[in-house]
């Protein structure tokens, strides 16, 4: 297992400590069905590296940046969704960030308006 955090809820559901809906996982990353679902498809995606949020990466994290977001790729086409879909950062507690391990929201299965919010 990858660094992770002890007191991290997202560290102790990649670590089988929790209970998910696994959708997907590989050496890097982790995804479950959110348990609080916005859209038909809502889908987690979480390095299994603890790291506490995009404002705290650094170039070092690109790969695993990446890495999350070509699983919600790899996701969409697999759900039938790759048509029309969202992935979202929520960047600290002011835009709704509640767990501090990044993670990218997959969105999608219903019209997603714009603006978001």
């Amino acid at each position: 297992m990858m660094d992770q955090s002890t007191d991290c809820l997202f560290c102790r559901v990649i670590a089988g400590k929790l209970p998910a809906k696994k959708v997907y996982e590989d050496k890097h990353v982790f995804a479950f069905e959110d348990i609080n679902p916005q859209a038909p498809t809502h889908v987690l995606i979480v390095p299994k590296k603890h790291l506490s949020g995009l404002k705290e990466a650094t170039a070092k994290d690109a790969d695993t940046i990446g890495r999350c977001h070509l699983a919600a790729a790899e996701i969409a086409r697999q759900r039938g969704i790759e048509n029309g879909y969202r992935t979202v950062l929520n960047v600290g507690s002011g835009a709704g960030q509640s767990v501090f391990h990044l993670h990218v929201h997959l969105l999608g299965g219903r019209n997603l308006g714009w603006p978001p919010g």
